[in-house]
C-alpha cells in the first residue's frame, strides 16, 4: 500500500516537475494557472492512495519486509536529493515552487515512514501500518495539493 502511494506520488512528482519548467517562462497569469492546476495533479494520487488505503483495509496483507525497505531507501535518497535542492525556496510565495518544495518535502516524509513500516512489518506481521501510512501518505498529500491551491489564488494578478 505505501509502496503504492510512492510509486504514484513519482509519477505525480514527474509531471509536476515538466509542468513546472515549462510554465517558468511563462505571464504570472498562466504561471497562476498552472499552480491551480497542479493542485489537482497532486490531489488525484492523493485521492488514488486514499481510496487504495480503504479497499486494502478489507484485506489488510502484510508487505514484504526487507523488499519493501530497500525500495524505501533507494527512493528516499533520490527525494533528499530533489528536497535539498528546493529547500531554500521552500518560503517562496510562487504557486510553481510550492508545488515543487512540497512535493519533494512529502515524497522524503513518506519515505522515512515506509522505511519505518518495513522495519516494524518484520516484528508485527500486520498490514495495517503500511494501510496507515499509505492513508497518511494521501493525506499529506491532499493537504500539500490545498496548499499549493491556496497559494495559487492568492498569487497576484498582473493586470491592474
Amino acid at each position: 500500500m505505501s509502496l503504492f502511494a510512492d510509486s504514484v506520488d513519482f509519477l505525480e512528482d514527474a509531471l509536476i516537475n515538466l509542468l513546472i519548467f515549462a510554465a517558468l517562462p511563462w505571464s504570472a497569469a498562466r504561471r497562476r494557472t498552472v499552480g491551480s492546476a497542479l493542485a489537482f495533479v497532486i490531489l488525484i494520487p492523493a485521492i488514488a492512495t486514499i481510496w487504495m488505503a480503504v479497499a486494502k483495509a478489507f484485506d489488510p496483507v502484510p508487505p514484504a519486509p526487507g523488499a519493501l525497505t530497500i525500495t524505501a531507501i533507494g527512493a528516499l535518497l533520490v527525494n533528499l536529493t530533489a528536497a535539498s535542492l528546493l529547500v531554500r525556496h521552500r518560503n517562496h510565495r510562487g504557486s510553481l515552487t510550492k508545488a515543487a518544495w512540497l512535493s519533494a518535502r512529502n515524497d522524503a516524509l513518506a519515505n522515512l515512514a515506509i522505511i519505518a513500516v518495513g522495519i516494524l512489518t518484520f516484528w508485527f506481521a500486520t498490514g495495517w501500518l503500511d494501510i496507515m501510512v499509505g492513508a497518511g501518505i494521501g493525506l499529506l498529500n491532499a493537504d500539500a495539493a490545498r496548499a499549493v491551491w491556496m497559494t495559487a489564488r492568492t498569487e497576484a494578478d498582473p493586470t491592474p
